[in-house]
């Protein structure tokens, strides 16, 4: 069982409870996840099943897009709404340009600190163990990438918005810091994920939905050439087929100009990511497919 399908994740649930979840529906052990979404957050979760879990290599550096609502008048020690309050919450009415003349500061390529109750790891070991055991955490700003930032609404206290970033990017530290430019505090009250790479929330089933689908035999998972859309696709005979399966290089003559290729055999199935060597000449960097199946041509 080999594929990528979208998960709409639940609050509440951790990235890895929806993992355990879906090993559980499926019947498979082999499953991952292309990015971890915080468990208050909700909507885009990719999630890679059997072979196609050494495709989350290509993910690593994937773009975002979130929905979501910042509250001002406090601060949290998480950064979010799942947090205990910093300072005493302060009654604050903010209008839309004073949001906004803050919000510019927060778009294009910007130095961001990681919350305290983040996966970046001090010394080997995950921000939130240390500061879940009240231990000093001290982390150092990172450059990341806002490429979209738009306030899109805003009544009393709260900020509704729409971002488009860069992998690494945390919301939550965009909200602090707002509320520290501010002077009133604020965190991330919600957030919704609506895109990671080419995945969106328009494909995403929930659970129960996952559920019931494998129940009645229907196909979850997304079409194989929908992947990676920045890698051209080349369909390989059978006689490449053995060998690109086999590790040995493959003459693609149509693709002379490419860095890399998806190689499928047949219309759905992908069988490897395939790098050029020189001119025309390509060899699997991934080979998904190791054995010959039967597929309708």
């Amino acid at each position: 069982m080999n594929g990528v399908l979208i998960i709409d994740k639940p609050t509440g649930a951790t990235s890895h409870d929806v993992v355990n979840r879906l090993r559980r529906i499926l019947h498979e052990r082999s499953v991952g996840h292309l990015g971890t979404l915080d468990p208050m957050a909700t909507g885009v979760l990719p999630l890679v099943v059997g072979n196609f879990t050494r495709l989350a290599q290509f993910y690593v550096e994937a773009e975002k897009k979130y929905e979501g609502t910042i509250r001002f008048g406090f601060a949290t020690d998480t950064y979010d709404a799942e947090g205990d309050p910093t300072s005493p919450p302060k009654q604050i009415t903010l209008d839309r340009a004073e949001i906004e003349s803050v919000a510019v500061n927060f778009r294009g390529v910007i130095e961001q600190t990681p919350p305290p109750f983040s996966a970046k790891k001090i010394h080997g070991v995950p921000a939130y163990k240390l500061a879940r055991k009240h231990k000093e955490v001290t982390l150092h700003p990172v450059q990341v990438e806002i490429k979209e930032f738009e306030i899109v609404s805003s009544e009393a206290d709260r900020a509704h918005f729409r971002a488009r970033v860069a992998s690494g990017t945390y919301m939550r530290s965009v909200a602090h810091d707002m509320g520290l430019r501010l002077g009133c505090g604020a965190h991330l009250e919600q957030l919704r994920r609506t895109a990671v790479a080419e995945f969106e929330v328009h494909d995403a089933l929930t659970l129960e939905q996952l559920a019931a689908a494998v129940s009645s035999g229907r196909d979850v998972f997304v079409h194989p050439r929908r992947l990676l859309p920045q890698l051209p696709c080349v369909t390989a005979d059978d006689a490449n087929a053995a060998r690109i399966r086999s590790g040995r290089p493959v003459n693609f003559l149509e693709l002379s100009g490419a860095r890399q290729v998806k190689v499928f055999y047949g219309q759905s199935e992908l069988i490897a990511i395939a790098t050029r060597v020189a001119g025309t000449l390509f060899h699997a960097k991934l080979v998904l497919s190791a054995e010959r199946t039967s597929v309708a041509r």
